[in-house]
C-alpha cells in the first residue's frame, strides 16, 4: 500500500501489517528510500474511528470496489 502526497509523490510504501503484543506495526519505507516502522496502540485506533462520520465510513467501503 502506498500513500501519496497532494503533488502525486510519494510519501510512504506500507509493505508489512505485524502484531506485536496490543500494538499494530507497520513497515516500509518513507520518501521511497528511509526504512520505517510505526505503531498503531489500541487508543489511537479509537481515536481514529472519531474522526470517521458514516458518509466518510460509506466512502472508505466503496473505495475496496473502486479502480
Amino acid at each position: 500500500m502506498k500513500l501519496y502526497s497532494p503533488d502525486g509523490s510519494e510519501l510512504m510504501k506500507i509493505e508489512a501489517l505485524e502484531r506485536d503484543g496490543n500494538r499494530l506495526v507497520l513497515k516500509g519505507t518513507a520518501f521511497g528510500a528511509m526504512p520505517i516502522s510505526a505503531q498503531l496502540r489500541p487508543e489511537e485506533l479509537r481515536g481514529g474511528f472519531r474522526l470517521l462520520s458514516t458518509k466518510l465510513a460509506l466512502f472508505l467501503i466503496s473505495m475496496l470496489v473502486r479502480r
